[in-house]
C-alpha cells in the first residue's frame, strides 16, 4: 500500500476517547503507520463527502457506515459473533470481516459457566427456597465425574469452557462441525442433524452449554426434539446467541421438569422484554449479557497485530467465512 491506510473506529460515542487513545498506543508501538479517524455508531445516517478508509474497527455500526464506506478492504468486529453485522446489506461483501478470537473473553466465559453449573451441582437454588420455608435438609451431592456436561461448540472460547470443567471434575463432552481434539474431552463433530452424531452427542447429558455462532443452521436448534434428548432434569446454559433457542418449548420443558434450570445470558430480543416468560420462572436465572465483555487492551492488541499482518500479506486468524456465518 502506498500511503498509511486509513483507519475509522465507529463506535458509541462514549467509549470512543478510550478506544482511539487505546488503538494510537498499540499503533505507535509496533511502529505502524495509519491515520485514525472516528465516527460515532449511533449516528444513523449517511454522511456525504467522509473519507475514504480502507480499514474499519467497528462495534454495532450503523448500515450507514458501509453507505459510506463502499471500499474498505479490512474491517475489525470488536467481538466474537458477526450476525448482526453479517445481516447488513450493504456490508462490503469483498472485504475482509476479522471477528475478535478471544481478547480476555474465553476465560471469563469459562468462569461464567462454570459458576452457573456449580450453582446448580450443589444445589444452591434449592437451598435458597428451603430458607425461605426455613427448612433444614442437607442434600446429596453427585460425585463430579458422573455428571456430564456437554458443550456445543469447540471454538477458542467454547475449548476454553470445556477444558474449566474438566479441570474442576465433571466429565465433559464437546460438539464442534469439524473435528477437534482436547486432552480428557470426549470430542465429537458432525452436522447439526439430530439423527447423526449431534443427536448422539446430546443423548444423556445433565448439563448442556451453548456456545455456538449464530447461522441460519443455528436459528432455533435448541427446541423440545434437541432438548428431550438431554437427561430429565437437565441444566441448560446459553451464551451462545437466543436465537437458538426456542422460548416457547423451552419454558415447556421446564414445567415439565426434562428441563431442571436454564441460566441464560443471551436473548434473540435484547434487553429481554418485561413480559416475557423468562423473567419470572422459578428455574431460570437471567443475567443481561454479561458473561464476558470486550477487553479493551487485548482486543487493541489483537487488532493492531492483524492489521500489521495484514499490511504484510501474512494470514490472519478469525476470518469470517461470508457463506458459513462465522
Amino acid at each position: 500500500m502506498a500511503r498509511a491506510p486509513r483507519v475509522v473506529l465507529c463506535a458509541r460515542e462514549a467509549a470512543a476517547p478510550q478506544w482511539l487513545a487505546a488503538l494510537e498506543r498499540a499503533f505507535a508501538a509496533r511502529r505502524l503507520e495509519a491515520s485514525l479517524d472516528f465516527r460515532d455508531a449511533g449516528d444513523r445516517n449517511a454522511r456525504a463527502g467522509v473519507p475514504p478508509a480502507e480499514v474499519a474497527v467497528v462495534w454495532k455500526p450503523p448500515a450507514a457506515l458501509f453507505d459510506e464506506q463502499p471500499a474498505l478492504q479490512l474491517i475489525f468486529n470488536l467481538g466474537a459473533g458477526v450476525d448482526a453485522l453479517l445481516a447488513l446489506p450493504n456490508l462490503p461483501r469483498g472485504a475482509t470481516l476479522v471477528r475478535l478470537e478471544d481478547a480476555g473473553m474465553a476465560a471469563a466465559l469459562a468462569e461464567y459457566v462454570l459458576a452457573a453449573v456449580l450453582r446448580v451441582y450443589r444445589g444452591l437454588d434449592r437451598y435458597a427456597q428451603q430458607q425461605r420455608a426455613a427448612e433444614w435438609t442437607p442434600l446429596p451431592l453427585a460425585d463430579k465425574s458422573a455428571v456430564v456436561v456437554g458443550v456445543l461448540g469447540l471454538g477458542v472460547i467454547g475449548g476454553a469452557i470445556a477444558a474449566r470443567l474438566r479441570d474442576s471434575g465433571f466429565a465433559v463432552r464437546g460438539f464442534a462441525r469439524s473435528a477437534r481434539t482436547l486432552a480428557g474431552i470426549d470430542c465429537r463433530h458432525g452436522a447439526l442433524d439430530l439423527d447423526g452424531a449431534f443427536g448422539d452427542f446430546l443423548a444423556g447429558l445433565n448439563v448442556l452449554v451453548g456456545v455456538l455462532p449464530l447461522t441460519p443452521a443455528t436459528v432455533g436448534l435448541l427446541g423440545a426434539r434437541a432438548l428431550s434428548r438431554l437427561a430429565p432434569g437437565a441444566h441448560l446454559v446459553n451464551v451462545g446467541r437466543g436465537a437458538h433457542l426456542v422460548d416457547a418449548e423451552v419454558l415447556h420443558l421446564l414445567d415439565c421438569g426434562q428441563l431442571g434450570a436454564a441460566t441464560l445470558d443471551v436473548f434473540a430480543t435484547e434487553p429481554l422484554p418485561p413480559e416475557h416468560g423468562y423473567w419470572r420462572h422459578p428455574r431460570v436465572l437471567v443475567t443481561p449479557h454479561v458473561s464476558a465483555v470486550t477487553e479493551l487492551e487485548p482486543a487493541v492488541a489483537q487488532i493492531a497485530d492483524k492489521l500489521a499482518a495484514w499490511q504484510r500479506g501474512a494470514p490472519l486468524g478469525g476470518v469470517v467465512d461470508f457463506a458459513r456465518g462465522y
